[in-house]
């Protein structure tokens, strides 16, 4: 860039400045890369990630992958059992608050005019910085889970078991260990982790949300929300956007939800939109900021051997199996039971938890054409990528839903879509 560049006050002044992290391009690629990691992991039976880190070769590596596991909580042990130092948390500057934003300000700017002026903008290429917090929001929350899965008496209201609904959202564990891995070993090939805050394009806060709501007392759970809101409102790169350029996942749609209306300029990474206001606050999520990403399946991954040789047994025209009665647009489910049961190549049973209820989802489902999807509590439901990874055709009955990546992926070559009047 010729002559001087423009320090953040001379550029107030020289026009008005809207603060815009990501360009259109930028966030379509974030959003292509998420399809990326999120289709490898659902329709790869072979693979499941485990991060590992090793000081001999990286302060974020990994011991190679041998014996790849599909299973979270395998995955799980095997990395928190094989680190071997927890990262440091951000360093903190002497400088005020206003001079510590304003150079961060001034080199973001510099160095993007560099990488213009210099043709080095590659706009298939995404920058993230990954936030090293403090292990009471990371790595003590994944101990936790550790240590206490195999509780089955720790159920929820409605006696969903709390463990299987963090698995089931545990999508901001694949995407933070992939963005911790050593680059040889990485899914998101063209998202690439950076070290230095101005060199990034967004940055990732690894804050374990869903854990810490279901798994902490209540008061323990909202002290913590508020100590994770306060650190990472405190980062320079916060205040500089206030937040339009941090990547926060709130995957349950009940976690974060004491503090997250100070985190609403934020992209967040969701389950659904749920428009309805039940969930989120009018203004708090739209999807021209977030992200909604999928469910962890229940089941096990119907590969390719596994799909031709179930074929010739889909004898079931539609299956469900699960709670029967739900909430809000959940309550569909009863009405679909008296339309449906008793149909002649229909089944719907009452779900029950545990490995035997999961072996029974699984049996039924890779014995049907059709998988029915209703509503949950929420307008999105895991039973659909249960289905998709079972082979079966979803048929979704659901009002106000958005489906992950729905501007991108055509689902109407994959499911059946039907909404129902209020009732």
């Amino acid at each position: 860039m010729a002559g001087r560049a423009l320090n953040s006050r001379e550029r107030e002044k020289s026009f008005s400045f809207s603060f815009r992290p990501a360009s259109t391009s930028t966030f379509f690629l974030f959003a292509l890369s998420l399809i990326a990691i999120a289709f490898f992991f659902f329709f790869s039976s072979s693979f499941h990630f485990i991060p590992n880190q090793n000081p001999k070769t990286s302060s974020h590596s990994s011991l190679p992958n041998s014996n790849p596991e599909y299973s979270f909580v395998t995955c799980l042990e095997k990395f928190l059992t094989s680190r071997s130092r927890i990262p440091k948390s951000e360093s903190i500057s002497k400088d005020s608050d206003e001079v510590v934003v304003n150079k961060l300000d001034d080199l973001m700017w510099n160095r993007e005019m560099e990488r213009l002026d210099e043709g080095l903008f590659d706009p298939s290429v995404l920058k993230v910085y990954v936030y090293e917090m403090p292990a009471k929001f990371t790595y003590d929350l994944l101990w936790l889970f550790r240590n206490t899965y195999r509780d089955t008496v720790n159920l929820t209201s409605n006696g969903s078991p709390v463990h299987r609904l963090i698995e089931q959202h545990s999508i901001d564990y694949w995407l933070w260990a992939d963005l911790i891995a050593p680059e040889s070993e990485r899914i998101l090939k063209n998202v690439i982790r950076v070290d230095r805050q101005e060199d990034a394009d967004l940055f990732y806060i690894p804050f374990f949300t869903t854990i810490s709501f279901f798994l902490l007392e209540k008061q323990q759970c909202k002290a913590l929300y508020r100590e994770a809101l306060k650190w990472v409102t405190d980062q320079p790169a916060w205040k500089r956007s206030e937040g339009r350029d941090h990547i926060l996942p709130v995957h349950h749609p009940w976690s974060f939800k004491s503090v997250r209306r100070f985190m609403k300029k934020a992209i967040w990474l969701l389950p659904d939109m749920d428009s309805t206001g039940n969930w989120y606050k009018p203004g708090e999520v739209w999807l021209e900021k977030d992200l909604i990403l999928p469910y962890v399946p229940n089941v096990e991954v119907c590969d390719a051997n596994c799909l031709s040789k179930s074929e010739s047994k889909r004898d079931t025209l539609l299956f469900f199996r699960g709670r029967l009665k739900r909430n809000a647009g959940g309550k569909i489910r009863s009405k679909l039971v008296m339309e449906l049961n008793g149909s002649e190549g229909v089944i719907i049973e009452e779900g029950t938890s545990g490995e035997s209820g999961k072996e029974a989802a699984t049996n039924g489902m890779r014995r049907s054409i059709f998988c029915l999807n209703p509503a949950g509590d929420t307008p999105s439901s895991a039973r659909l990528f249960d289905a998709i990874v079972s082979g079966c055709i979803p048929v979704i009955v659901s009002d106000e839903l958005e489906l992950p990546f729905e501007g991108i992926l055509d689902y109407r070559k994959v499911e059946i879509s039907s909404s129902y009047p209020s009732m």
